[in-house]
This record gives structure tokens, C-alpha cells and sequence, in this order.
């Protein structure tokens, strides 16, 4: 007598996949005092990211002192020494990663994003930081947010502070029209060329132009900017955004070639200029 066959088991459906959360942070890493982390991010982006235990990061080491600030206010999940924490590859932070996806033979090609997105197919949310302010602008982290979405995984920014933001508003220029240009170059005469360049498009269609540097080379950077724009140019600087000895100031090249002052080497700033 023959047995009956077993009915076969339903498959188990796959997770859902996590959500890829951009986690601001405060704007004063690097720098000698530190704002109230409670006055710089509203309390429901501290909350969700009090949730998170996998991390996507710059640098693990900012990224367990970023978590540190948190739990002070609201408890994690895990220890630090327990939280999954993963580093973006070095090259990024030195080329960036806002080149498209690259494909061989028609399929895409495996690649770090991906592989540090892995978690999310396991229905975990990842958290993206960078050291300071909104991943993704003005840092690096859009590959991870590009591959989240070709993923089909939700990506949620939380509400936090954006320095290239806070500085043009600040500043006077047009908030209409304007153009991040990231990092100016840093041979003398190739920035010389650049910055005419874009002092040229901001003069023909009023887009005000932005740009940030290392803190150590602030001071270099101003002298070309003072020496290189025409003197009715309007030129501002911010620094210190969010801290109690924030400054943001405003004037045209030539007000400002009346003042003997440099911008500090150690506290982050953010350049405008335009019409």
C-alpha cells in the first residue's frame, strides 16, 4: 500500500525590506564646543534614530560619538559596542559618488552600495550619517541612497540641519537660482579659472554660486575669492552654523577688501557669491 504524499509547504515569503533612513547630524564636528544636540535635531528624527541599529558611515568612530549624543536623551536598542556599524569605502570620501550606475552586459554590476545595503533585504532599517549635517549633500552617500531606490526600498530623510541651506538664506543672494559646486580646486591658477568662471554665470543669470573647503584651507580659499571676484560682487561667508558663536556675513568684494579678516582654519564655513 502506497503512502499518500505529503503536501508540499508553502514557501515562506521574503521579509520586507528595511527603510534607508538619511540621519542628520549636528553641523560641529571638528569643531571646539558643541551645540545641544536637542536644539540642533527635532526630537522625532532623535527618536527614530535612537531605533536604528545598523549603520552606513564615514567614520565608525564619529558615528558611535553621534550615537553616544543620542542615548543621552533617548536609550538605544543596543550598546554601542553591539550596534552593526559600516563604513563607506575611503575612495568615496576622496571622488564622491554621484557617478551613475554602471552596467556590463547589460546587468548591473554588483556594487559597494549594494553589498553595505544587504541588511535591508533582511527587513532591518539602515541609517546613512555623515560627520556633519544631511548625508548625501555636500558629503558622500548618494550611491547608497541611488541603490536603495533601484532596491525598492523606501528612503526616509529625517529633518535635521543643512549648512549649504542655513548659509544661503542667510546670505542675501538669490535663493531662487543657486548652484552647490562642491570644492573649488586647489592650484592656484585652475581655481583662479574656476572661480571667474562661475563668477561669470552668476553675473549673466543671477545663480548664486556655493562652495565649502577643508577648514584648514579656509584661509586660502577667502584670499582667492577676494583677489579673484570683481569688486561688485557680493561675496558671503557662514561659519559656526548652529553654534552659539555662529557668524554670517555679507558684503561686496570691495566692502570687503576694507577689512582685515580671515576666516577661522578650524571651524567649518560655507562660501556664496553672486549678484
Amino acid at each position: 500500500m502506497s503512502q499518500s504524499a505529503q503536501p508540499a509547504q508553502p514557501a515562506q515569503p521574503a521579509p520586507a525590506l528595511g527603510r534607508l533612513y538619511l540621519v542628520p547630524t549636528p553641523l560641529d564636528f571638528g569643531c571646539a564646543q558643541q551645540a545641544p544636540i536637542t536644539d540642533v535635531l527635532p526630537a522625532a528624527s532623535l527618536r527614530q534614530a535612537a531605533q536604528i541599529t545598523y549603520w552606513v558611515c564615514e567614520n565608525a568612530k564619529s558615528c558611535r560619538a553621534f550615537l553616544k549624543r543620542i542615548n543621552e536623551h533617548h536609550p538605544l536598542p543596543l550598546p554601542l559596542q553591539e550596534q552593526h556599524i559600516a563604513e563607506l569605502p575611503r575612495h568615496i570620501h576622496k571622488k564622491g559618488d554621484h557617478a551613475g550606475s554602471k552596467a556590463q552586459a547589460g546587468k548591473p554590476v554588483a556594487s559597494p552600495a549594494q553589498q553595505l545595503l544587504a541588511p535591508l533585504r533582511q527587513g532591518h532599517d539602515i541609517g546613512l550619517v555623515s560627520e556633519a549635517g544631511m548625508p548625501a549633500i555636500a558629503d558622500p552617500g548618494s550611491s547608497l541612497v541611488r541603490a536603495a531606490h533601484d532596491m525598492g526600498a523606501q528612503v526616509v530623510p529625517l529633518v535635521g540641519p543643512v549648512s549649504v541651506l542655513l548659509a544661503l538664506a542667510a546670505s542675501g543672494l538669490n535663493g531662487q537660482n543657486f548652484a552647490f559646486v562642491g570644492y573649488l580646486p586647489q592650484e592656484a591658477s585652475a581655481r583662479l579659472q574656476r572661480l571667474r568662471s562661475l563668477e561669470n554665470l552668476a553675473h549673466k543669470t543671477g545663480q548664486t554660486q556655493i562652495c565649502i573647503e577643508t577648514p584648514y584651507r579656509n584661509p586660502a580659499l577667502w584670499q582667492a575669492l577676494l583677489q579673484g571676484l570683481q569688486p561688485s560682487t557680493r561675496l558671503a561667508v557662514a561659519s559656526g552654523l548652529t553654534l552659539a558663536s555662529a557668524d554670517v556675513q555679507s558684503r561686496s568684494v570691495q566692502a570687503w577688501r576694507r577689512f582685515d579678516w580671515l576666516p577661522d582654519k578650524n571651524t567649518p564655513c560655507v562660501f556664496a557669491w553672486g549678484v
